[in-house]
């Protein structure tokens, strides 16, 4: 006879993300999942496996759910600069102000935690990494065809230095930072790309 769940393991596992994400998983046992989730303890390693499968169901289900679609916004949005600076805003908001101020991003927190070490962690991290630097590299051209760049920046690189620019920004803000010092800090970045003679013409 099959098993019958009596619960929403899509729900529950959006409990967990908000655990780990708000927690860490150093700082999570399961019996914090078990009474975040009001499952027992067989029900969650019968659905999701140990701590560590559910950690990793979590992390894809933040990739896929929360980080994927500001990336393809930013991808497809054929305003170039602005575009980035919007996404920074966004950002910096998400992280500084609302429910999840101050959580960080749960994949910043994974890369600075000892999670990292995981090669199934890692693959997560490195996925999230290079589908930033995609979408940053792919608003930059467009810049750089609409002229907003000065002419001697490379894409690539801008991209390399704004994507580690949003992990700043992830860590610092759960460290504390106030969204008008990480708005400077942004805005900085982007005034030295940025073509200034094309800006006033």
């Amino acid at each position: 006879m099959p098993d019958i769940k009596h619960f929403d393991p899509d729900t529950t596992l959006e409990t967990v993300v908000r655990l780990f994400w708000r927690q860490g998983v150093a700082s999570t046992g399961i019996q914090d999942v078990v009474s975040a989730t009001g499952l027992n303890r067989s029900s969650l390693y019968g659905t999701f496996g140990g701590k560590q499968e559910l950690y990793l169901a979590a992390l894809r289900r933040y990739l896929e759910q929360r980080s994927q679609p500001m990336f393809r916004r930013l991808a497809e949005d054929e305003r170039g600069l602005p575009a980035v600076a919007e996404f920074f805003d966004g950002l910096i908001e998400a992280r500084c102000s609302g429910e999840y101020a101050r959580w960080g991003c749960m994949v910043a927190n994974a890369h600075a935690g000892a999670e990292n070490s995981d090669p199934d962690v890692r693959t997560v991290l490195d996925q999230h990494h290079r589908e930033l630097r995609d979408a940053m590299y792919t608003a930059l051209v467009t810049a750089e065809h609409e002229g907003q760049i000065t002419p001697s920046i490379a894409p690539d690189v801008s991209a390399d230095l704004l994507t580690l620019l949003a992990y700043g920004v992830n860590l610092r803000s759960r460290a504390g930072a106030d969204a008008a010092t990480l708005r400077k800090t942004v805005t900085a970045a982007l005034d030295s790309i940025a073509d200034r003679a094309a800006a006033r013409t």
